[in-house]
């Protein structure tokens, strides 16, 4: 499948080198560019975009509320954030406002290809950087909200399996063959996944899965 993808970069020499590295992709069909969080917004509610790679540091708005508003108008838009910083209330804002990776730009090309095409597969990716933020995050028991293992959402043994390679970062396809099943079975699992711990996506699912001590 080819896809759309949006760069939102301030700075043109790192938009130049982004575009490039994704113009060889066979997964790509059409590169757009912005050079700040509103036009971006402004490309993503004129073109059916299926990926964003969005920077933090944008001027005006920054990358966080542009992730929050693009997610607002389109949830199934992917966004994967790029950046030099490592700030723990950054990374965990970014989350919350629905990024489905979050990478340092410090990444190979190579590798940041890759990471694209297993989000818009439907995996989640956090740099190892800040892996350690997500999963202290996630783990972390709210004393108002105390963890209750027993509680299993009326997930199946093989739904309980799934979730557990969602939280490590499998995408569909590698889930599939993993478990040796069809795509499709993957997919009807994960939306029934979805469904029962009541998320909308599979970064809230993984979440929630390490929270509630679920896998």
């Amino acid at each position: 499948m080819k896809n759309k993808i949006l760069i939102v970069e301030d700075h043109e020499l790192t938009r130049f080198g982004l575009k490039t590295a994704f113009e060889s992709c066979d997964f790509v069909e059409t590169i757009f560019e912005a050079e700040s969080a509103e036009k971006g917004i402004e490309l993503a509610e004129k073109n059916e975009i299926n990926l964003i790679i969005m920077d933090l540091g944008l001027p005006g708005m920054n990358g966080i509320e542009a992730t929050r508003k693009i997610k607002a108008l389109n949830k199934d838009i992917k966004i994967v954030i790029l950046t030099s910083h490592n700030d723990d209330q950054e990374v965990l804002s970014s989350l919350k406002a629905g990024a489905n990776a979050y990478c340092s730009k410090e990444i190979n090309p190579k590798r940041l290809t890759q990471v694209v095409q297993s989000v818009l597969d439907g995996a989640a990716w956090f740099d190892p950087s800040i892996a350690h933020i997500v999963l202290e995050a996630a783990t972390k028991v709210d004393n108002s909200e105390p963890v209750k293992p027993e509680k299993t959402y009326g997930l199946t043994s093989r739904e309980t399996q799934i979730l557990k390679l969602i939280t490590e970062g499998y995408s569909n396809i590698e889930i599939a063959n993993e478990l040796f099943v069809s795509i499709n079975t993957t997919k009807a699992h994960v939306a029934s996944i979805l469904q029962k711990l009541e998320v909308d996506d599979r970064l809230q699912a993984a979440l929630k899965a390490l929270k509630e001590r679920l896998v």
